[in-house]
C-alpha cells in the first residue's frame, strides 16, 4: 500500500499534447534536466532565475517599448531599487522635484546610507538639470507625466542631454504608458514600469518591469540581469500570467480611459470648487506643446485637482464619490480619488487641497454626475 502511495506522490502530470489557446500556468520552481544530465537549451533552470509565464510577458513588454530586452519584478519599487543597486557608493542622481513619493523614499531612507546622493530638480526646464549635475552625476531619473502635478519634461532634449554628459537616463513611464509615449524611441536608455498600475490594469496584481533598448552598455544590462535574479526581487507565475492576460486590452483600455479623462476635465474647467486644473491636454498647461510632441493619441487618464476647500473639506469631498473609489493608487479599469497629502506622509509636496484622479472605463455620464454630486 505505502508502495502505491510513494507511486501516486511521485509520478508527474503528462505534458499536454496540443497548444492551449490560453498561456497556461506554470507554477513549479524548479525544472527538469533532458536525459543526458544537462539543461535544456534556453529552457529554465529555477523560477527565481527564469519562469516561463515570466519569460513570455518579458518579450511583451520589450516589443511594447520598442527595446531589446525587459526583466519583470514584483513591484515598481523592486524594479526601482535594482537601478539604485547598480550603481556606486559615491555616485549621484538628479530626479525630478515632484517625483513619486516611494521613489524618493528608497532614496532618502536606504540609498543615501549606502553613499548615493541625489539632487531633486523641476524637470519641466532643461537648464535646472544642468545646473544640478555634478562630477559624480552618473543618472538622471525622469517622469513625464510626474505623480502627482503631471509636470512635463522633455524626454529627448533630457536624454541628448544626458549622452553629451555620460550620465545614464532612466524613465518612469508607469504614468504615460508606452501607449502614449516612448522613451526609448527618444533616447532614454532604460524605462522603468509599476506594471501594477496600467499595463496590469485590473488593480489585481503587483509588479514592475525595466526594458532597456540595444544601447545601453552590456555590462548594465549583465548587472541588472543579475541583481533580479540573485536579490530575487521577482514576481510570482501568477502575476506574470495574469500580466500577459492584461495586455490583451492595454490599447483599449488606454484608448478608452484617456478620452474619458479629456472630457472630464473639459466638464471641469469652469465648477466653482476647482482652483486649478494639473492635465498636459489643456493648452495652459506648462509645456503643453512638448507633450503634444511626446505624446500620441492622447494625454492619459491621470489629471489632479486642487479643490476650492481646506485639507480636511477636501479629504471628506473625496469621500463623498458613489462610483469614483476613495484609493491610492491608478491604472485600473475602476477610477479612483486620491488626496495625495496624506498618501505622501513625511514626503508630501503636494497642495493639501490637491486631489489626483484615475479614471476608469465607466461610463461618462455616470462620472459626470459623480463629480456634481461630490463637489456640490
Amino acid at each position: 500500500m505505502a508502495k502505491k502511495v510513494d507511486s501516486i506522490l511521485t509520478n508527474r502530470t503528462p505534458q499536454a499534447t496540443a497548444p492551449a489557446v490560453i498561456e497556461p500556468l506554470v507554477l513549479s520552481t524548479t525544472f527538469l534536466r533532458n536525459q543526458d544530465g544537462d539543461f535544456y537549451e534556453n529552457g529554465e533552470i529555477y523560477t527565481r532565475a527564469g519562469n516561463p509565464n515570466r519569460t513570455v510577458v518579458q518579450a511583451k513588454l520589450a516589443s511594447l517599448e520598442n527595446g531589446e530586452e525587459a526583466l519583470c519584478f514584483s513591484s515598481g519599487q523592486a524594479a526601482t531599487s535594482a537601478v539604485f543597486l547598480s550603481l556606486k557608493s559615491g555616485d549621484h542622481l538628479i530626479i525630478p522635484d515632484d517625483i513619486y513619493h516611494g521613489t524618493k523614499a528608497v532614496l532618502n531612507l536606504i540609498f543615501k546610507d549606502l553613499g548615493i546622493s541625489h539632487t531633486a530638480v523641476d524637470f519641466s526646464n532643461l537648464e535646472n538639470l544642468k545646473k544640478a549635475k555634478l562630477p559624480n552625476t552618473k543618472l538622471v531619473w525622469i517622469e513625464s507625466p510626474s505623480n502627482p502635478l503631471l509636470k512635463i519634461a522633455d524626454i529627448k532634449a533630457i536624454a541628448d542631454w544626458a549622452k553629451t554628459e555620460n550620465i545614464f537616463s532612466v524613465c518612469d513611464n508607469t504614468w504615460a504608458t508606452p501607449f502614449f509615449t516612448k522613451p526609448l524611441n527618444l533616447g532614454i536608455d532604460l524605462v522603468m514600469h509599476s506594471t501594477t498600475k496600467y499595463l496590469g490594469g485590473h488593480s489585481d496584481l503587483l509588479g514592475g518591469a525595466l526594458i532597456w533598448s540595444d544601447t545601453l552598455n552590456s555590462e548594465l544590462k549583465e548587472k541588472l540581469k543579475a541583481i533580479q535574479s540573485l536579490v530575487g526581487g521577482v514576481p510570482s507565475p501568477f502575476d506574470c500570467w495574469l500580466l500577459n492576460r492584461s495586455l490583451a486590452t492595454f490599447n483599449l483600455r488606454m484608448r478608452q480611459q484617456s478620452a474619458t479623462a479629456a472630457v472630464l476635465v473639459d466638464f471641469l474647467l469652469d465648477h466653482k470648487k476647482v482652483n486649478k486644473i494639473y492635465y498636459p491636454g489643456l493648452v495652459s498647461h506648462q509645456n503643453h506643446e512638448i507633450a503634444k510632441a511626446q505624446m500620441n493619441e492622447g494625454y492619459g487618464a491621470m489629471f489632479s485637482l486642487v479643490i476650492n476647500a481646506s485639507e480636511k473639506e477636501s479629504k471628506k469631498i473625496a469621500s463623498k464619490f458613489k462610483i469614483i473609489q476613495n484609493a491610492t493608487s491608478l491604472g485600473g479599469v475602476e477610477s479612483l480619488v486620491d488626496h495625495r497629502r496624506s498618501a505622501e506622509g513625511v514626503f508630501a509636496i503636494s497642495d493639501p487641497a490637491l486631489l489626483r484622479f484615475s479614471i476608469g472605463l465607466e461610463d461618462i455620464e455616470d462620472l459626470k454626475n459623480d463629480f456634481i454630486q461630490a463637489l456640490d
